[in-house]
């Protein structure tokens, strides 16, 4: 059972989502994961711009949540509780989600994996990658010129952080090298998306 400031933040979440797709009979969650400036926002609104999903980007909602967040253990704790929260009342209604978060551990994709079987939504596991000279490059570059859809504050140093920490999947999913041409990527998603 949720506590109600998770569930009370979950509402507030919720409160401004704006415009919500078409409800679907059986509703997929895409979860796109991958460690910061491998290009998963940018991924997950190519995939928008194809699927009508709602995509949660976990850095955006942290700011709504945390007016100053610190990115501490127990502030992320809150958020994703929160985030599977939030997730499991959009599906439960019929929304289809793209949820854009680091999800490095498997431990915490668990959640997301149990949500979509009790709910029985169909799940899509993305894992977003790119070398880590341009992830150095982008990094450096979101630094200088910040971009209104930039939300993230993860540097090089976040990112030589959480390499280590990155877990495989442990189920079927599909592998985007961003440094590529995506749309081979995007085309195969949209189509299971659809089956």
């Amino acid at each position: 059972m949720e506590s109600s400031q998770v569930i009370a933040d979950a509402q507030r979440l919720a409160g401004g989502l704006g415009q919500l797709p078409a409800p679907e009979a059986r509703p997929t969650l895409i979860v796109v994961s991958g460690l910061p400036g491998t290009g998963k926002s940018y991924y997950c609104r190519r995939l928008a711009e194809r699927l009508p999903f709602l995509v949660l980007e976990s850095d955006a909602l942290r700011k709504h949540l945390f007016t100053a967040p610190t990115h501490s253990a127990s502030e992320s704790a809150h958020l994703f509780r929160t985030v599977h929260y939030l997730i499991e009342g959009l599906l439960r209604k019929g929304i289809p989600v793209i949820l854009d978060a680091t999800n490095l551990s498997e431990r915490h994709r668990e959640r997301l994996y149990n949500i979509a079987e009790r709910l029985k939504a169909r799940l899509i596991l993305v894992r977003v990658e790119a070398p880590p000279e341009l992830v150095q490059e982008r990094l450096k570059a979101r630094l200088k010129q910040r971009r209104r859809e930039d939300n993230s504050d993860a540097d090089w140093t976040v990112y030589q952080k959480m390499r280590p920490t990155m877990q495989r999947i442990n189920r079927k999913h599909f592998v985007v090298d961003t440094s590529r041409d995506i749309t081979p990527s995007l085309d195969k998603i949209v189509r299971e998306a659809n089956r």
